[in-house]
């Protein structure tokens, strides 16, 4: 079974979202047996490279809100992280563009350390004092490496800007396809979806749902097709 996420490393929630449903996939019986694989979604996408912010202007100047407001919010979210064993930073973050953080994450898929690397970014973004924006792409080159990817590979990806491009920018198209306006947004097995940061058990629902609604192989045989097996070749009698 494959379980889709989009999500982008700017949103608190794509953070939570992912504790939550990892503690159901944790606990689930086929645990062995379901791909997870992480879609890009931006919650930004026209925001300039070098158009960062803090996390509170950003979020009264988009919302409409005041500051107390923003600040309580940011007080929330972090209750919501530690709840699942996440550190959150409730002052001080940044807010930017994500969208070489996608091109990376791409790359990584291909190398099969995709979910090691998303991880390290939302540690990046929500957990550490250092800004994930408006430091270099060496920032982004450690934390690839960290990841266990190769770090030049990394820095070439970063350095051509058509890298990896049309991949995020397919993501983001599907997600459309599929009705997400928002993220985190799973998709299982492309036959049911799941909005939000879910609590675990919701996820644990969804997750013995999906497995249980797989449709078994029907097969067409109307006997007497050669077919070669373990055992050999059959080979016709004359």
């Amino acid at each position: 079974m494959r379980v889709e996420i989009w999500s982008d490393i700017a949103c608190p929630w794509c953070y939570v979202g992912k504790a939550r449903f990892e503690k159901a996939l944790a606990a689930f019986p086929h645990r062995d047996e379901v791909e997870v694989v992480h879609r890009s979604f931006e919650l930004d996408p026209g925001r300039a490279k070098d158009d960062v912010q803090p996390v509170l202007a950003m979020l009264t100047k988009k919302y409409g809100m005041s500051e107390a407001q923003a600040e309580a919010g940011e007080d929330n979210l972090g209750a919501q992280a530690a709840a699942e064993g996440l550190d959150y930073r409730t002052r001080g973050r940044d807010h930017g563009n994500t969208f070489d953080m996608h091109r990376l994450l791409h790359f990584a898929k291909e190398q099969g350390r995709q979910d090691e690397l998303i991880q390290l970014l939302y540690r990046a973004n929500f957990a550490e004092e250092r800004s994930l924006f408006t430091e270099s792409a060496e920032r982004l080159v450690g934390l690839a490496a960290e990841a266990g990817l190769d770090a030049e590979a990394a820095r070439e990806v970063l350095a051509d800007p058509a890298r990896y491009a049309d991949d995020v920018r397919a993501d983001e198209r599907e997600a459309a396809e599929l009705g997400a306006n928002g993220v985190p947004f799973f998709v299982l097995d492309r036959k049911y979806g799941v909005s939000g940061a879910q609590p675990a058990e919701v996820f644990t629902q969804a997750l013995g749902q999906a497995w249980g609604a797989r449709s078994p192989l029907k097969l067409i045989d109307e006997g007497g097709a050669e077919a070669c097996g373990p055992d050999g070749c059959a080979v016709p009698q004359h």
